[in-house]
């Protein structure tokens, strides 16, 4: 007698993304009850379940959703609005100034909407977000269907979130108590970086995590002058001033990592940081290349983000994994640097697990939650087939998604958004920036 399943998803590849990368052609997945009970060859998975749906089909790929592990998803309102500047200026002069005149609770809802929407799209399921209105961010998030983890940012300047550090603190505290124990929603704590959050702030926004056992995501090392800055403030490199306070752990998530000395590359692998690999923003901000291969080589975690789509200009992990790939050959003049099969782990099984989500998500095994992807390969550049984990990173785009399945739900389903309006969602995106337009904005 066969057992019930809510769906069945087959494949011609399906990518599992566990311990041996295992690739099963022909495949199928089995989910009820919003994980995955089943995986293997068609035939097996045929004659053990009976679905209430089968999607997916012939000329297929499956695989993991893929992970975003550093953005700032309601930046994507800013997208364009400053170009072609260094980060002090992009920040100081455009940024800073237009989410002091722009953000609220409406704004951070409307625009984390739309980067949902781009995010599950190009087959994002899990993203890991540092921002302000965190409330708005989860209640956007949980709408689209997403899974997510969020920061309430902490910085030493005032905003229109809090006027003290204590305050951030302290709205931290709030945030976290209301998502516990949410299926889809984690919280973090982030304060912002070494430049913006003062040594002393960074340790207490760690002892509010240490509490309530949240990872803390900050911004680390991301520019020549960032790095210069603490030296000279300190007396010692940003990873070694951490260090020396025992901030580094496991649960702390480190965007950029760009300007490291190896001692530094040593520590993180030492005290088991995860680092978001953010290369098509560091290259748009001219920020440097991050010694992503030696950090590999040391043990260091690494996974990919898109930081906003303020300094990327887009919200799309494919393209990462392509651009990060390819760049690592060229600047280690090793073509064995970056291959396929890491960039994807990398994209998958490894964010998660940088994100604490490991046991959840991030690859497709018996008892983890289905978040799954399907892609459609009968595209004229994903033919011939020979090597699917080539194809996905040097080939793939957001347009070959098809189908994104998140906690067993379809949130997206023949390539549309099943879960909000789609036109209602661009609709207000074309409203906030109309407003915003720079002839406007200051």
């Amino acid at each position: 007698m066969k057992l019930d399943a809510d769906l069945i998803v087959t494949a011609d590849y399906v990518l599992k993304m566990d311990r041996e990368q295992t690739v099963i052609e022909n495949g199928a997945i089995a989910v009820k009850d919003k994980k995955i009970i089943g995986v293997g060859t068609e035939e097996e998975i045929a004659g053990k379940y009976s679905p209430a749906r089968t999607i997916g089909g012939t000329g297929k790929a499956a695989f993991p959703g893929l992970v975003n592990t550093h953005t700032h998803a309601a930046m994507v309102y800013f997208r364009g609005l400053a170009d072609d500047l260094p980060l002090d200026i992009w920040l100081r002069e455009h940024i800073w100034p237009a989410e002091e005149k722009w953000l609220s609770d409406e704004f951070v809802f409307d625009a984390v909407e739309l980067a949902c929407l781009e995010m599950l799209k190009a087959g994002v399921t899990l993203f890991n977000d540092m921002y302000f209105f965190s409330d708005a961010v989860g209640r956007a998030t949980k709408k689209t269907g997403m899974r997510a983890v969020l920061g309430a940012g902490i910085i030493d300047l005032p905003s229109k979130v809090a006027g003290t550090t204590a305050e951030y603190l302290e709205n931290a505290e709030r945030f976290i108590n209301a998502w516990a124990g949410d299926e889809l929603i984690s919280t973090a704590i982030a304060p912002h970086a070494l430049y913006t959050c003062a040594p002393e702030n960074m340790a207490r926004a760690k002892k509010l995590a240490e509490r309530y056992n949240v990872p803390v995501h900050i911004h680390l090392s991301e520019t020549e002058w960032e790095a210069g800055e603490i030296r000279k403030q300190y007396g010692r490199t940003p990873v070694e001033l951490l260090a020396s306070t025992g901030f580094l752990d496991e649960r702390i998530i480190a965007a950029h990592c760009v300007w490291l000395t190896d001692r530094e590359i040593e520590i993180l692998a030492e005290t088991g940081v995860g680092v978001a690999h953010c290369i098509e923003s560091n290259l748009k901000l001219a920020a440097g290349i991050a010694p992503v291969h030696k950090m590999l080589k040391a043990g260091v975690k690494v996974a990919f983000g898109t930081d906003g789509a303020a300094s990327n200009n887009d919200m799309n992990i494919l393209s990462e994994m392509s651009t990060a790939a390819k760049v690592h050959k060229a600047v280690s003049g090793d073509p064995t640097a970056l291959t396929a099969k890491q960039a994807m782990l990398m994209a998958t099984r490894q964010g998660a697990e940088i994100l604490g989500l490991g046991d959840i998500t991030g690859s497709i095994e018996e008892g983890k939650a289905a978040d799954i992807v399907i892609a459609d390969l009968t595209k004229p550049h994903l033919t011939p087939m020979y090597d699917v984990y080539s194809h996905i990173v040097y080939s793939m785009k957001s347009s070959d998604i098809e189908t994104v399945i998140v906690n067993g739900r379809v949130v997206v389903d023949c390539g549309e958004l099943t879960t909000a309006d789609e036109s209602e969602i661009i609709r207000k995106a074309v409203y906030w920036g109309g407003k915003i337009s720079p002839r406007n904005a200051f």
